[in-house]
């Protein structure tokens, strides 16, 4: 049965067990979700081709990697028109340690997520490449303390 996405419980269930095992075998996906390889495969085409599954990365643990600071920063712009969004999207693509940038609807424009090693680098980051993005304003940081649950996105 089709929820609208144009995906039904074969591709769901692909993209369930690729979601946790993303190195498994065609022979042991189509096994999981019901279907012989060739189906799989084909199926596993289909979701690649239409950008479903926009790609495959090793998932590692930054706490081992030694960037285990991470701070979550509220930013206000000076002019929120699209040219300012554009050019301000445009500098944060271009700083490594910001893990995600969202535009937010609320009482600032953007939450930012950034990792770093130690508090010093995020100053270092936040001084030099964070105020330096275009029409910024003002930021808040608020520093986490331990990461309760941090996973990727799932089909469900």
């Amino acid at each position: 049965m089709d929820d609208g996405s144009g995906l039904d419980r074969f591709d769901r269930a692909i993209l369930e067990v690729l979601a946790v095992e993303g190195r498994i075998s065609l022979t042991e996906l189509g096994r999981r979700v019901g279907l012989t390889k060739s189906p799989a495969q084909a199926r596993l085409k289909r979701l690649e081709a239409a950008g479903v599954i926009r790609g495959y990365r090793a998932l590692m643990d930054p706490i081992r990697l030694g960037r285990d600071h991470v701070a979550f920063v509220e930013v206000k712009l000076t002019d929120t028109r699209e040219a300012a969004l554009a050019a301000f999207n445009a500098g944060v693509l271009a700083i490594p340690e910001v893990e995600q940038c969202h535009l937010i609807a609320g009482n600032f424009d953007y939450l930012l997520k950034v990792r770093t090693r130690s508090m010093a680098d995020y100053r270092r980051v936040l001084a030099e490449r964070i105020s330096a993005l275009p029409h910024l304003a003002q930021t808040s940081t608020y520093v986490a303390m331990q990461a309760v649950k941090e996973e990727g996105f799932t089909a469900t």
